[in-house]
């Protein structure tokens, strides 16, 4: 997505249309219902919510470059996290129980971006540069705060004895909802302060020709970041419906439901990705991508528990041994590839290879 030039139509045209949307329904108390007007209605819902999605991703792509890195791929993660959390709550805590929904969007997540998009941007920068570069220290501490959290969070509950696993007890979601904050607020201290060359590759930055945009233009794309985020949000709660009805239809997997949510999402940021490494900057591809992975475990898993623990509903985290198993070769999988610095199109087709094992045991376990 370009940030220079005028602004997309689209980029304005869908935020308006979300809300119009949020207002008829508002208006009419339409009730979503699977039947002929009600697939006309998911069709419709779908459309202009990925292009809100996309429109407040663009928008958060036009403040980064003025922002620069890493501030700006911060933005990105921030802003994607927002839609996130708005979706998983929405679902988990409708009428429809779905205590593992969160467990099955975050760790969608982690296989989305550390298999599928990590290795198509590594193996589409290969076939084009041969190599690509990615600054180890930066790609370190992505991976040790990952690690962690993603152990702490999705395989440690099958394994305490407070409470009967995949659970924890109210007291150990409170204190891993601690840490998880805890570690991603110094994480992003490290990334934007304290060690911020790590993060930002040669290409990255204003150079001197670099043109500022007018305060107009920054000022419009800051009121439809906000307008699309708060759209989406307000329109989550039609989706979950729309989404409980598909895979009910379809006979799919409950897992399906975490798949879905976390393709949305990732969507729009994972175009920014390519992009990235099709211009020869795998280091901002690799900034969205883990970048996403830890917002997601960092920032939704505590709001999700405290929604949970407001409304008394039962969150359910641990992975099943075939998750876990999954897991573990993602996480040596990482550090084998960035361990490094440099990349080519095996590390990129190895890691798809395992990203098309993810979806393929969804349906057939």
């Amino acid at each position: 997505m370009s940030v220079k030039g005028a602004t997309p139509a689209s980029s304005v045209i869908f935020p308006g249309l979300a809300v119009a949307l949020v207002a008829i329904v508002t208006a009419t108390h339409y009730d979503f219902t699977p039947s002929a007007s009600g697939l006309v209605f998911a069709a419709v819902l779908l459309v202009i919510l990925f292009g809100t999605v996309f429109a407040a991703v663009h928008h958060a792509e036009v403040i980064a470059h003025e922002i620069g890195e890493p501030f700006g791929t911060l933005l990105l993660t921030l802003a994607v996290t927002v839609i996130e959390v708005a979706l998983i709550a929405t679902i988990m805590l409708g009428d429809k129980a779905a205590p593992a929904l969160a467990r099955d969007t975050v760790f969608a997540v982690v296989m989305i971006v550390c298999n599928g998009l990590v290795g198509i941007c590594i193996f589409i920068g290969g076939l084009r540069y041969r190599e690509q570069d990615v600054l180890v220290s930066g790609a370190n501490l992505y991976l040790s705060v990952l690690f962690t959290m993603a152990t702490i969070t999705l395989v440690l509950p099958n394994y305490t004895l407070t409470s009967p696993g995949p659970v924890y007890s109210a007291v150990q979601l409170g204190f891993v909802s601690v840490v998880t904050i805890l570690l991603y607020a110094v994480f992003l201290y490290t990334q934007t302060t304290r060690h911020r060359d790590y993060f930002v590759g040669a290409a990255a930055g204003f150079s001197d020709d670099d043109v500022r945009l007018p305060p107009a233009k920054m000022a419009l794309s800051v009121g439809l970041l906000l307008l699309a985020l708060l759209a989406v949000v307000l329109l989550a709660k039609k989706f979950s419906l729309v989404v409980d009805a598909g895979v009910a239809a379809t006979g799919a997997p409950p897992a399906v439901a975490g798949v879905l949510v976390a393709l949305l999402i990732l969507l729009p940021e994972s175009v920014a990705a390519l992009s990235a490494a099709r211009a020869n900057d795998l280091q901002k591809s690799i900034n969205l991508a883990l970048g996403s992975s830890l917002a997601t475990i960092g920032m939704t898993i505590p709001a999700v528990a405290v929604a949970a623990y407001v409304l008394d509903k039962q969150l359910v985290l641990g992975l099943d041994a075939q998750g876990t198993v999954l897991l573990v070769l993602t996480f040596v999988l990482s550090m084998l590839t960035f361990g490094t610095g440099r990349t080519n199109i095996l590390f990129g087709l190895v890691h798809m290879v395992v990203f098309a094992i993810f979806l393929f045991l969804l349906f057939v376990p």
